[in-house]
C-alpha cells in the first residue's frame, strides 16, 4: 500500500472520528434542549422553588452558581497567574520547579470529591466559615488552581524569547519586561485557561455538596457566609431525590439546560475578552 493511500485513509478516519464526536455532542445538546425547553419560562428562571422543589423556579440556584463562579475565579486566578509567572520567568529549571510541576499535575488528577472533603475539613470546620459561599469559593478555587497555573505557564512559554531580550536590551528591568511585554502578549492564551476553569467550576457537585450547597433554600444569600442552592446539586436532587420522578424529570431537564446556557454565556464572555486582548496586542 502506497504512502498516499495510507495518508488518505488516515485523513478519512480522522474526519469520521471528528464527525462522530461532534455528532455525539449535538445529540446530547439536542436531547437536553428538546426535553428542557418546554419548562423554560420567565417564572422558571426568576422564581424561587416551591412545593418541595416540584414547582416554582430555580432563581436561587442560578444566583448561587454565579456567586461560586465569581468567587472561585477571584480566589484562583490571581494566585494561579502569579504562580505561573514565577515558574516560567523566575524559577528556572531546577529541582524545585520540576517538583512543583509534578505536584501541580498530580493536583489536576485528584478527584473533586477529595477537594470537597479537604474544603470541609479546612474551610468549613477548622477556619469556622461553616457551609458558606466563601468556603465553597476557596474549595473550588483550589480545584481549578492547577489548571490556571499550567495554562499561564504554557501561555508565557509561547511568547518568543526575542521579546524578552529586546525589552532588556532597551533598558527595561525583568519585572517591567514581564508586566509590559510578556504578559500582554500571553494574556489571550491565559484567558483560554480561565474559560476551561469556569466550565469545570460550573458543573462540580461534590465540592459544593460538602462546603456550601443547601438542599432546599428558596431565598437569596445576603453575605458570603450564607449557604446557597447551586444548579448541579439542585439537578441531582431533582433527578434522584423526588417523590414523583416523572413529574420532576422535566424540571431536571430545564435545570440542566439552564446550566448549559450559563456555561455557554460565561465562555462567550471570556472568549470576547480573549479576542479583545488579542486585538489590543496586535494594534500595539
Amino acid at each position: 500500500m502506497g504512502r498516499k493511500i495510507k495518508q488518505k485513509i488516515a485523513f478519512i478516519l480522522f474526519r469520521v472520528l471528528s464527525l462522530l464526536v461532534v455528532g455525539i455532542l449535538f445529540w446530547i445538546l439536542g436531547f437536553i434542549i428538546y426535553n428542557g425547553i418546554r419548562v423554560i419560562s420567565w417564572e422558571f428562571l426568576t422564581a424561587a422553588p416551591t412545593e418541595g422543589m416540584m414547582a416554582g423556579g430555580i432563581f436561587p440556584a442560578i444566583v448561587g452558581t454565579l456567586c461560586l463562579i465569581v468567587g472561585s475565579i477571584a480566589v484562583a486566578f490571581p494566585v494561579g497567574l502569579m504562580s505561573g509567572i514565577y515558574i516560567s520567568e523566575y524559577a528556572g529549571n531546577g529541582r524545585i520547579v520540576k517538583f512543583i510541576r509534578i505536584m501541580t499535575n498530580n493536583l489536576s488528577g485528584i478527584p473533586s470529591i477529595v477537594f470537597g472533603l479537604f474544603g470541609m475539613a479546612l474551610f468549613v470546620n477548622a477556619l469556622g466559615f461553616g457551609d458558606s459561599i466563601i468556603a465553597g469559593s476557596f474549595t473550588l478555587g483550589l480545584l481549578i488552581l492547577p489548571l490556571i497555573i499550567r495554562s499561564t505557564e504554557e501561555a508565557l512559554k509561547a511568547v518568543p524569547y526575542s521579546y524578552r531580550t529586546g525589552s532588556l536590551a532597551l533598558g527595561a528591568s525583568k519585572l517591567q519586561t514581564v508586566v509590559h511585554v510578556v504578559l500582554p502578549v500571553a494574556f489571550p492564551n491565559i484567558i483560554t485557561g480561565l474559560i476551561l476553569a469556569v466550565g469545570r467550576v460550573s458543573g462540580e457537585t461534590a465540592p459544593v455538596l460538602f462546603t456550601v450547597a443547601a438542599y432546599f433554600l428558596p431565598k437569596l444569600p445576603s453575605s458570603i457566609f450564607d449557604q446557597v442552592m447551586v444548579l448541579p446539586y439542585h439537578l441531582y436532587v431533582i433527578a434522584t431525590g423526588g417523590t414523583d420522578v416523572e413529574a420532576s424529570r422535566p424540571i431536571a431537564y430545564g435545570t440542566a439546560l439552564t446550566l448549559i446556557v450559563i456555561v455557554f454565556l460565561t465562555n462567550m464572555l471570556a472568549s470576547a475578552l480573549r479576542r479583545y486582548f488579542g486585538k489590543k496586542v496586535k494594534t500595539n
